[in-house]
């Protein structure tokens, strides 16, 4: 039995009057009906099949004061909170109710279950609604239909792997010693489809708004930080290649408004397109044209004749476009970038994604290597969102134009010659998976830390009509066989802004050993 710790005695409550509140209680057994039973506001229910389901339990006011005691229960090792409430409706309280639950799911990295009473109590003077909700780390999965006569239930799938996940990172969450538990047996059952959505896209919100409104803040965490580090070098300019492809646009609409910020001239902005065997008319066009329309000072410099004397240098066929062919190319342009900067005095802004660092698609000591790389912490799937943004709510006509070509503009390194028709030959996507899929993987495993079996389940009831459990299968061994080799880029990146929650910095959030094996991520995988 587990009593309410807090009566409340006002307005229309008079708790007081009828009932002791559970800190004045004296017995911690209680003897009912000739049987002892644990009595208490420390009692934890433990499932003896699942460890990581514990119950606690609170009712109605525990919830609304300043300490309540589910913190206190998810301290001691509850990851599901309950709470039976006869909370009365009145206006703008379902609202702020909502809230409650999902921040006390959020603060004690648990799930929240709260069920209150409904239209059927007495309307003498009151209305209850009958609001239940469900909550998970702080977001609502599930409530009921408000004043409805009719019994509603709200059901909805809880990750508990993922709360447990959630606390062992947290280092702020500190346990402490358990309360009586009770075991009782839960029941098990695999099921195929789950009631809680998963989104395909977790780096991208699906709603409009919800969209625009964290592109924006995206945007001014970058232009910040790109401030912050003009102003403590004291540099006036900064040197950026510019390919007409999505990340170098970025980190070019970032570096512009970080100058207009500071109040520089935006002719510091050294914008430098180096074409080269892959380049084609319509990325060097929009590169052109962009930097015209932003206003930055533009320089075109070939990289045809440095880069086929280096073939020469070290004796290699140009006809063999192999990896030497393409990554000679990358580390000649970020010679250039180096060596402009030092003839202008000033900075090399990176422009390499999250995505491309997770898969190491990027040029060791190439477009890997900068003075500080402003879109380290941006997701692919993200950056598309955010040029889109950009030519839509920050900059003129003219560039906008120009950017929603460059959205519309397959992803491509564009190291290797174009087709006979000067189109794009070698799309990125086609070599390391869809980015959608990565993006999706990156998250799942490690944001949220699950393990290959799940990140495929998850998978499967995120992309069901899209891909094939195949595919899914054969993208996500990709996935762990780049992100585990390519660690060694990851060990010596540039500085460069944290904007979520998932970020590959080795100064920061991600710790790694370079000689890391898939081996075990793989074998998980195998016969599925």
């Amino acid at each position: 039995m587990v009593p309410k710790r807090w009566l409340p005695n006002s307005q229309e409550f008079y708790e007081q009057r009828w009932f002791t509140a559970a800190h004045d209680a004296l017995p911690s057994i209680l003897d009912w009906n000739g049987e002892s039973i644990p009595f208490g506001t420390d009692l934890l229910f433990a499932a003896d099949n699942r460890p990581d389901c514990v119950v606690g339990i609170e009712l109605c006011e525990d919830l609304w004061v300043a300490r309540p005691p589910s913190a206190d229960q998810a301290l001691a090792g509850a990851t599901l909170l309950v709470n039976p409430s006869a909370s009365p409706e009145i206006l703008g309280k379902a609202e702020y109710r909502r809230n409650l639950v999902a921040s006390q799911s959020a603060r004690c990295l648990a799930a929240y279950l709260y069920a209150s009473a409904g239209p059927g109590e007495s309307s003498t003077d009151l209305v209850f609604s009958g609001h239940s909700l469900i909550a998970e780390y702080g977001v609502v999965l599930a409530e009921t239909e408000r004043f409805s006569f009719s019994s509603t239930l709200a059901l909805a799938d809880v990750d508990l792997e993922r709360l447990g996940n959630e606390r062992r990172r947290s280092s702020t969450f500190a346990p402490t010693p358990a309360g009586r538990c009770i075991p009782f047996a839960l029941a098990e059952r695999e099921v195929a489809t789950l009631l809680r959505p998963v989104s395909p896209s977790p780096f991208v919100p699906n709603v409009e708004s919800e969209r625009s409104s964290r592109c924006q803040e995206i945007f001014a965490l970058q232009t910040t930080a790109l401030a912050r580090r003009l102003r403590h070098t004291s540099a006036k300019t900064v040197v950026i290649g510019i390919s007409g492809g999505l990340d170098s646009t970025l980190a070019l609409l970032v570096t512009v408004k970080a100058f207009d910020r500071l109040g520089l001239d935006r002719q510091g902005i050294v914008a430098i397109t180096m074409p080269g065997f892959g380049t084609t008319g319509r990325t060097r066009g929009n590169a052109e044209a962009l930097a015209e329309h932003l206003g930055v000072t533009l320089r075109i410099v070939s990289i045809d004749a440095s880069v086929r004397q280096h073939f020469s240098d070290i004796g290699h066929d140009p006809l063999r476009h192999d990896i030497t062919y393409e990554n000679c190319q990358a580390r000649e342009r970020t010679q250039i970038l180096m060596d402009v900067a030092n003839q202008v005095g000033g900075l090399v802004i990176g422009t390499g994604d999250l995505s491309e660092l997770a898969l190491g698609w990027c040029t060791y000591n190439g477009d890997h290597m900068s003075m500080y790389a402003v879109n380290s912490g941006v997701p692919k799937t993200l950056v598309r969102y955010l040029v889109s943004w950009c030519a839509e709510s920050e900059f003129p006509v003219d560039a906008a134009t120009v950017l929603h070509d460059i959205v519309e503009t397959p992803v491509s390194p564009e190291l290797l010659p174009p087709t006979e028709s000067g189109e794009i030959a070698q799309k990125t996507e086609e070599t390391v998976g869809p980015y959608l899929l990565h993006d999706f993987f990156l998250y799942q495993v490690v944001r949220l830390g699950y393990p290959p079996r799940k990140v495929l389940f998850m998978a499967e009831q995120a992309f069901s009509g899209d891909f094939s459990r195949d595919e899914l299968l054969h993208w996500l061994r990709n996935f762990y066989q780049r992100f585990f080799s390519q660690q060694f880029k990851r060990s010596c990146l540039p500085d460069g802004p944290k904007v979520g929650s998932v970020a590959l910095s080795p100064r920061g959030d991600w710790r790694m050993p370079s000689d890391a094996c898939a081996a075990l991520w793989l074998a998980e995988l195998e016969g599925l």
